[in-house]
C-alpha cells in the first residue's frame, strides 16, 4: 500500500474504491508491529479500531460521515481517553485508566476519526529527547542512534515514519514544534487559549497547549479546525471566534516579516541550518515580501525564565500523584509519610524529580520574590516585546531548532545542555502566540530539521496559510 500523506488522498481513495477502511488500518497495524523497535507507541487498540472502521464506512457509504473521516492517528500518552489507559509515560500512574475523555478526543471522534493508540513521550511531557519515558527513548526512524525530539517524540515519529496519518501532541515550551523538526513533519501549537487542555496531564498550566502533528500543513489546518473553540469545561479557552483554516490557506499579497538577529547571529546555530534560514529569508525578499531583522536582547533570559515558571507550576501540579489517591502505591510503605515519600521517590523518573525540588525550591518561603515572582515580570517583558514586533509584522521566522536531532545518550547527563535545546521554541509559550514548525531544511547528512514562524495571538488562519505557502514555494529539500 502506499504511504498517504494527506487526509485528502486517502478520502478520495476510499470514494474511489481503490481503498478500504479496514484495509488502511490493517497497513498501520503492520507497519506499527514492523517498526516495533523505534517504541513510538506504548499500546495500540486493534479491535475498537476495526470496529471504528467498520461503523465509519457504513456513514460513508451513507453520505453522513464526519470531516475526519479516513483519519487514522495516535495520542500522546498524556491524554485522557475514557476506558484507555495514560500514564504520562511514567511508573507512577503504570495501568490507570481514564475515567472521562479529554474534550480534544471527544472532538475528533465526533468528526469520525480512527485512535489507533498511545504514544510515547518524555515523562510527564518533561524533556527535550524523549529520553525521559519509563518506558524508554524513542528512535528517531532517519537515523536509529539519534534521538527523537521531546517531549512529543512518538508521535512526531509515528508520523514521520508512516505508523499513523497523524498524531496529538502537547507543547508546553516546544515539545511539539522540536521534535517536529528533527523528524521532518509539520508541528503546530496553538494560541494558549485556543484548543481546550480538559482531560491533558497537566505539567505547568499556563503553557501547555495540545497541538496537530501531520505530513501537511492541511491536514494540520484541518485538525486545528476540529479541536478548536470554548469548552466550559476549560476555563482558560478563549470565547473569540475560531475559522475554518482548512478553506483559509490561500495566502494573498505581500507579507512583513520580522527575523531575530540574535538567533541567528548566535555561536550556538549550526552553520547549514543558519545557512537555509538565511537562504529562505533571501527567497522570500526575492518574492515581494519585506522581511527585515529585529533586535530581541532579552534572548538570553528566555530558557530561565522558562523552567523557574514551568518547575513552580509543575511541583503544584505533580502534588495530586501521591500514592495515595490513585496510580503506583510503594509496597514498602508504612504510614502515610512513608507512602508519600516512598511511592513518589520510586514512581517518578528523574528529571521529574529533578523539577519538582526545582519549582518547590523557586516557590519556598524567602525565594519566591527572588526566583518566581521576578520570573514572572520577565514574562510580561518578554510578552511585551514580541508583541510590539508582531505589531509591526505579520510573522517572526526563525529556525525551530539549533540542529539536527543528537545522539541518544549524548545530552542525558547534561541538564543545562539538554535546556537549551528549547531556546528558539519557549518564546511562543511564555508570551502565548501561535508557533508552527516546518519541514523545510535538510543537512548533507540527511538528518531533517524545520523553520519555524510565530503570529500574532489567535492569527493560526493566517500563520497557516503562509506556511502551506512557503511549504509550496521553497519545498522539502
Amino acid at each position: 500500500m502506499k504511504q498517504y500523506l494527506t487526509l485528502s488522498e486517502v478520502q478520495s481513495d476510499l470514494r474511489s474504491g481503490a481503498l478500504r477502511l479496514g484495509g488502511l488500518v490493517d497497513h498501520y497495524l503492520c507497519k506499527i508491529e514492523d517498526n516495533r523497535h523505534l517504541n513510538a507507541f506504548l499500546e495500540v487498540w486493534p479491535e475498537e479500531a476495526h470496529e471504528r472502521a467498520e461503523e465509519i464506512t457504513q456513514k460513508m457509504n451513507a453520505g453522513t460521515a464526519g470531516r475526519l473521516a479516513g483519519l487514522v492517528l495516535g495520542i500522546k500518552d498524556n491524554i485522557c481517553y475514557k476506558g484507555h489507559e495514560v500514564s504520562g509515560s511514567s511508573l507512577i500512574l503504570k495501568g490507570f485508566k481514564s475515567l472521562y475523555s479529554s474534550t480534544v478526543v471527544d472532538r475528533l471522534l465526533k468528526e469520525d476519526a480512527i485512535i489507533i493508540g498511545r504514544l510515547n513521550c518524555d515523562e510527564f511531557a518533561m524533556g527535550s529527547s524523549n529520553e525521559n519515558s519509563a518506558y524508554g527513548a524513542v528512535l528517531n526512524p532517519v537515523d536509529l542512534t539519534r534521538v527523537s525530539g521531546g517531549s512529543s517524540g512518538g508521535s512526531a515519529v509515528a508520523v514521520a515514519a508512516g505508523l499513523c496519518l497523524a498524531a496529538l501532541g502537547s507543547d508546553t515550551g516546544g515539545s511539539i514544534r522540536q521534535p517536529a523538526s528533527l523528524n521532518g513533519i509539520v508541528g503546530l501549537k496553538p494560541t494558549y487559549g485556543r484548543v481546550s487542555r480538559y482531560g491533558l496531564l497537566a505539567y505547568a498550566s499556563s503553557f501547555d497547549v495540545i497541538g496537530p502533528m501531520t505530513h501537511t500543513v492541511e491536514d494540520a489546518a484541518l485538525l486545528l479546525e476540529v479541536m478548536a473553540g470554548s469548552d466550559k469545561k476549560d476555563s482558560t479557552t478563549s470565547s473569540i471566534k475560531t475559522d475554518t483554516y482548512s478553506k483559509m490557506l490561500d495566502f494573498k499579497g505581500k507579507a512583513r516579516i520580522a527575523y531575530i538577529k540574535e538567533c541567528l547571529d548566535s555561536p550556538g546555530l549550526n552553520a547549514e541550518v543558519r545557512s537555509r534560514t538565511e537562504e529562505i529569508i533571501d527567497g522570500l525578499r526575492t518574492e515581494g515580501h519585506t522581511v527585515e531583522a529585529v533586535d530581541f536582547p532579552l534572548l538570553e533570559y528566555m530558557v530561565p525564565t522558562y523552567y523557574v515558571l514551568t518547575t513552580a507550576e509543575a511541583s503544584s501540579n505533580l502534588a495530586r500523584y501521591d500514592g495515595i489517591h490513585f496510580g503506583y502505591r510503594s509496597s514498602g510503605a508504612a504510614g502515610i509519610e512513608s507512602t508519600y515519600t516512598k511511592s513518589r521517590s520510586e514512581g517518578f523518573g528523574g528529571e521529574v524529580k529533578r523539577r519538582i525540588m526545582l519549582g518547590t525550591f523557586v516557590l519556598s518561603s524567602g525565594y519566591y520574590d527572588a526566583y518566581y515572582g521576578r520570573a514572572q515580570k520577565v514574562r510580561r517583558i518578554l510578552k511585551e516585546r514580541t508583541d510590539e514586533i508582531l505589531s509591526r509584522y505579520d510573522f517572526i521566522i526563525l529556525p525551530t531548532t539549533t540542529n539536527e536531532a543528537f545522539k541518544i545518550g549524548e545530552n542525558i547527563k547534561d541538564p543545562i545542555t539538554m535546556y537549551l535545546e528549547d531556546i528558539y521554541t519557549v518564546q511562543a509559550n511564555l508570551v502565548g502566540v501561535p508557533g508552527i514548525s516546518i519541514p523545510l531544511g535538510k543537512k548533507k547528512s540527511g538528518m531533517p530539521f524545520g523553520i519555524q514562524l510565530m503570529a500574532g495571538r489567535f492569527e493560526e488562519a493566517r500563520l497557516l496559510a503562509f506556511s502551506d505557502y512557503l511549504m509550496k514555494t521553497f519545498g522539502r529539500q
